[in-house]
């Protein structure tokens, strides 16, 4: 048997973190000195000392642990269990940088207050296009709800327009309405030439002429889109415009990083 200290040592812990278990029944020593209160602890004792310390890395509670380790939980299943832990900590690191992205959005919003260029900011009419969509609902419009729906969208729409055989004719275009439960309705679309109508993942419709329309060129991925959204909102109450609906964006070039991007926000507007 080896004394706590070589115990601790051999499964790189603390004899702290040792007392502890003991003292709430999670890892009893083997044998205790009545006379002097050391403790001792067998080899074997190694097994479930490993389990407690994976599963509480894992982020269980100790109360969890205990439960899980008296289970005789095997190799197998806490390798289940690591799996299933490691996607749910992906998903909070995802959220957590998306996160982190719009708050350094915003903060570029605050160091450019006041600033308002002008001559990136177009008016003019947008025709009627035919587009094949593919819809989802975002449950907001900021970018962090709009961007995981959006890419699916446009993944399965472009795989459903090459299975079928229909040519895109330009660069693919996306536009908003409110979602009847509540949300976004986000539609996916590419310019076709193609028959209106329904068909196996994918719709095709004419997407109406717009009579009014500021536009303002975005350069960087969408997750930083908020600064150059609000420079254009600025740009129209200040130019006597008013809002009449969510803008389209029409990807011009796209790809990996910030560089590629330009996609062309689109503003319906009316006077008065």
């Amino acid at each position: 048997m080896f004394g706590i200290g070589d115990f601790a040592s051999y499964g790189r812990v603390s004899v702290r973190m040792l007392r502890h278990y003991d003292a709430i029944g999670l890892l009893r020593p083997a044998y205790v000195d009545p006379a002097t209160g050391y403790r001792s602890y067998r080899a074997a004792q190694l097994a479930r000392l490993n389990r407690i310390v994976a599963l509480k890395d894992l982020g269980f509670t100790l109360t969890e642990v205990r439960t899980i380790v008296d289970d005789e939980v095997g190799p197998e299943e806490l390798r289940g269990m690591l799996r299933l832990r490691r996607t749910e900590l992906r998903s909070r690191i995802d959220a957590d940088e998306a996160r982190l992205r719009q708050v350094e959005a915003r903060l570029r919003i605050i160091e450019t207050e006041g600033a308002m260029p002008s001559e990136d900011i177009k008016v003019k009419a947008l025709p009627a296009v035919r587009v094949a969509h593919a819809d989802g609902v975002a449950g907001g419009f900021e970018p962090a709800s709009i961007s995981p729906v959006i890419q699916p969208l446009y993944d399965r729409l472009c795989a459903d327009l090459d299975k079928a055989g229909v040519p895109m004719v330009g660069p693919a275009l996306a536009w908003y309405d409110d979602a009847p439960g509540g949300g976004v309705l986000v539609h996916a679309g590419m310019p076709v030439e193609a028959e209106p109508g329904t068909y196996d993942g994918y719709t095709v419709t004419d997407l109406p002429a717009v009579e009014l329309a500021a536009t303002i060129v975005h350069r960087g991925p969408m997750d930083d889109v908020m600064p150059t959204i609000q420079t254009l909102a600025r740009w129209i109450e200040a130019n006597g415009y008013r809002s009449a609906g969510y803008n389209r964006e029409l990807y011009l070039s796209y790809g990996e990083g910030p560089g590629p991007w330009e996609v062309e926000l689109q503003e319906p507007v009316r006077t008065g």
